[in-house]
C-alpha cells in the first residue's frame, strides 16, 4: 500500500509530502493519521532544523476526501472523535494535522501549488511561512459542506488576516487566487517555484544557530499578541537560554573568522 504521507530527510531538513496525487492529495483518515504521526516524529528529532511541507503532483491539497460524506459516515462516532482530546494534547485528531506544525519547534515552510482548499488551506496555514505558485488557489471551503472550519484555524488565521476578512472567507468559502492570497496575508509570497524557494529558505535556516531559531519561533508564537509585561519578560527568558552557549559562541567565532559556522 502506498504511503499517503511521506517523510524525507536531507541532512538537517525534513520534507513532508502529502502523497495522494491521483486524488489531488485529498485528506482521508490515513492522511490525518500520517500527518500527526510524522509531525510527532519530527518533534522528537533534535537533528531537524527546518521542515518543508509540500504535495506530490500538481496540487497541494484539494480538501477533505468526499468519501467522508458519500461513504458509511457514522455521525455519532464522528462527534465522539471531534470531542476527544487525547491526554497531553491540545488538539483533537482532526485539528492535529494543521496544528502540529506549530507544535514543532523549528520553522515549517509550505510550498503550495494548484488547489489548496478546505483542509488543504488549514494545513497550509499551520506552517510558519507559505510560498505559493502563481496557479495556487485557496479557500476556507467547509461552508460548502455545511460545516465550520475545525482544523485549528482559530490558532492560525487570526494572526494572518483582519477579522472582517476572515469572516468573509469563512462565511462564503470563496476561492482566492494566488496574488490576492498574498495581499490578504494568507501566503508569504507568490513565486514561480515554491518548492525550490522553500528548500532554499530551509537550507538558510538550517545554517543558523539552531538554539536561537527554535527560540525565535517560540518567542513569536508566545508573544505576538501578548501584553508588554508578559512579552518583554519572555524575550529576556529565552535570550538567557541562548546567550553564551556553545552554539551562540560558534556564531560569533565563525563571523570573526569569516567561515561557515558548525553548530551542534
Amino acid at each position: 500500500m502506498t504511503e499517503t504521507v511521506l517523510l524525507k530527510r536531507n541532512d538537517h531538513v525534513a520534507e513532508v509530502w502529502l502523497n495522494r496525487p491521483e486524488k489531488h492529495n485529498a485528506v482521508d483518515l490515513s492522511v490525518f493519521e500520517g500527518l500527526a504521526r510524522i509531525g510527532e516524529e519530527i518533534k522528537a528529532d533534535p537533528s531537524i532544523r527546518a521542515v518543508v511541507l509540500a504535495g506530490t503532483g500538481d496540487n497541494f491539497c484539494s480538501g477533505i476526501d468526499t468519501g467522508f460524506f458519500t461513504g458509511a459516515m457514522n455521525p455519532a462516532k464522528l462527534v465522539e472523535q471531534i470531542k476527544t482530546f487525547p491526554d497531553g494534547e491540545v488538539a483533537n485528531m482532526f485539528q492535529k494535522p494543521g496544528y502540529v506544525w506549530q507544535e514543532i519547534e523549528v520553522p515549517v515552510i509550505a510550498a503550495l501549488q494548484g488547489v489548496t482548499y478546505g483542509a488543504g488551506t488549514q494545513i497550509a496555514l499551520g506552517a510558519d511561512i507559505r510560498f505559493a505558485a502563481p496557479n495556487t488557489r485557496m479557500s476556507v471551503m467547509e461552508i460548502k459542506w455545511g460545516l465550520i472550519p475545525d482544523m485549528s484555524i482559530t490558532q492560525t488565521l487570526p494572526r494572518l488576516v483582519r477579522m472582517d476578512v476572515a469572516k468573509e472567507l469563512v462565511f462564503t468559502g470563496r476561492i482566492v487566487e494566488a496574488e490576492e492570497c498574498a495581499q490578504l496575508g494568507l501566503v508569504t509570497r507568490v513565486v514561480d517555484d515554491p518548492l525550490a524557494e522553500a528548500r532554499a529558505l530551509a537550507d538558510v535556516i538550517a545554517g543558523k544557530n539552531p538554539d536561537a531559531i527554535r527560540r525565535d519561533k517560540q518567542l513569536l508564537n508566545d508573544c505576538w499578541l501578548g501584553d508588554a509585561e508578559t512579552t518583554l519578560r519572555r524575550e529576556a527568558e529565552l535570550q538567557a537560554e541562548v546567550i553564551g552557549q556553545p552554539n551562540q559562541l560558534e556564531a560569533i567565532f565563525a563571523q570573526m573568522q569569516k567561515r561557515a559556522p558548525v553548530f551542534k
